[in-house]
């Protein structure tokens, strides 16, 4: 499916979004574990993981998406209002 054919109404992903809390509010959880740096951070809009973005070199978020089965996430960058579909590489 091409990005501009997923339109909010049309993704099924967004079903799963919840009402959640950061569950690591001062950074990507992974890459603070590790020691790792990021570039910026995404909130699962499933279960409230804050990971780094894939321009970070771990792309935690991503990694998260994928293997959790959590694909929507938002920006959790001060001022940034948008959320991201990882299955339909989509904004939604």
């Amino acid at each position: 499916m091409e990005n501009e054919d997923v339109s909010v109404a049309d993704d099924p992903h967004l079903s799963m979004i919840r009402t959640v809390v950061p569950t690591t509010p001062d950074g990507c959880a992974e890459c603070l574990r590790v020691g790792s740096s990021w570039v910026h951070l995404r909130l699962c809009l499933t279960c409230g993981n804050v990971g780094c973005c894939d321009s970070s070199p771990l792309r935690h978020a991503h990694a998260h998406a994928h293997t959790e089965g959590h694909p929507v996430v938002r920006s959790f960058q001060p001022g940034e209002h948008w959320r991201w579909c990882y299955v339909d590489e989509a904004y939604v």
